[in-house]
Parts: structure tokens; sequence; C-alpha cells
């Protein structure tokens, strides 16, 4: 396995004012989530202390918390690793991502007037251009922001923060499918958009589940070629 070394200049220090201890740990996990740590990676705690600017023991203290939320497995006697997540654990949870969706792309359609549509189509012109620009970082960006912006038109608090649950792992099974799924995911998102314009509750509901279970068929395939 590979140990934590990162490209020179990847990780920024971190700024000293605010908690320290939730900054070293918001900064593994996003280092993990956008998969510049990688699944199955060696963590050495004073490798990442070096590139983060802190010392050893906030880094201690995230990989402890990362531990116990499923985003790190620590071995006895050989270390911290990232998770390397099972095929059946990714089936589980995008399974539970597609019905949060579908959901949300119901209630949108319902619900949404003319700023939030304006505003779901400068998001999916902003993830076109990231896809033809082959920005792997900003299309699975923009494709998470335009998620929560469709949970957001929902209006359902309750749903909102059980999609907030998942809404990071989602983007780390998404990331190593996001240059395969390309333009037609874009295309997947005009059609909901379309939905939701012409409030079509039925519709929207229809294609956001398509959509959701095309990422997930499209995991599941990504070791093909």
């Amino acid at each position: 396995m590979s140990s934590a070394g990162l490209p020179q200049g990847t990780v920024p220090k971190l700024e000293r004012p605010g908690p320290l201890r939730e900054r070293v740990y918001e900064a593994l996990l996003e280092l993990i989530t956008t998969r510049a740590l990688r699944p199955g990676q060696h963590l050495v705690e004073s490798e990442l202390a070096g590139h983060l600017g802190v010392s050893r023991q906030p880094v201690r203290e995230a990989l402890q918390r990362l531990n116990t939320e499923g985003w790190v497995d620590l071995r006895p006697a050989q270390g911290a690793f990232v998770h390397e997540p099972a095929e059946e654990e990714a089936d589980q949870l995008l399974s539970v991502r597609t019905l949060l969706e579908a959901e949300a792309a119901r209630l949108a359609a319902a619900h949404s007037g003319r700023p939030g549509i304006e505003a779901l189509e400068e998001l999916c012109a902003r993830g076109e251009q990231a896809v033809a620009d082959d920005d792997v970082d900003l299309a699975v960006a923009t494709n998470a922001a335009f998620h929560a912006k469709v949970m957001e038109l929902a209006g359902n608090v309750v749903l909102s923060e059980l999609a907030a649950q998942v809404d990071r792992r989602v983007r780390w099974y998404y990331t190593p499918v996001a240059r395969r799924r390309g333009t037609q995911s874009w295309i997947e998102h005009r059609e909901l958009i379309a939905a939701i314009a012409s409030r079509d509750e039925g519709r929207a509901t229809e294609v956001m589940r398509a959509h959701t279970e095309h990422t997930r068929q499209t995991y599941h395939l990504r070791e093909q070629s």
C-alpha cells in the first residue's frame, strides 16, 4: 500500500484561527472524498501533519473520528488506511440515494419557480463546460451542487437532512465514474430541469430515478473497459 504522500502543493497549510481539530478533520475528509487520498492508502500521521502544517495530535484525533464514521480503518500494529468500500456497501448507499433524490425531484417539480429553474440551468451549463474541459474535480463538485439545489428546491427539511448524511459519500463513489458518465449525466440533468420547469412531478421522479440508477450501474462497471 502507498503511504500518505501527496503532490507538493496539493494541501494548503491550515490557518491557526478556529477549532484546529475540526479543521484537520474537515481537511482530511475532503482529501478522502475527492480521492486525493485513495481507498486503501496508508495514512501516516507524521506525513499528514507535515502536509497540513500541524502537530500529530489533531491528526490522530481526526483519524480516530474518521474511523468511527467509516472513512478510515485503524488496523492493529499497521496503522490507519483509507477505507475501501465493498461493492455491496456502495450499492446500498447509492440505492438509498435514489429514493431520496427521486422524492426531492418530485417536490421540486411541485414547488419550484423561475429563479430555481434558472439556478439549475446555470449549474448545468457549468457542469457541461467542466466536462468539455475534462475538469473532473469541477464536474464532480458541480454535480454535487446541482443535486443539492434540487434538494433545496424540494423544500423538505427532513429530506434535506437525510440527504446531507449521504452527500459526501455519494461524491466519493461518483468521483471514479465522473469521466465515464461525462456528457450523458448532464443530458439527464437537462431532462430533469425540463420536467421540473413543466411542473411534471411524475416525469421528474422518473428522470431522477433513472439518472441515479445509471450512476449506480456505472460505479459497478467502473473496472471494466
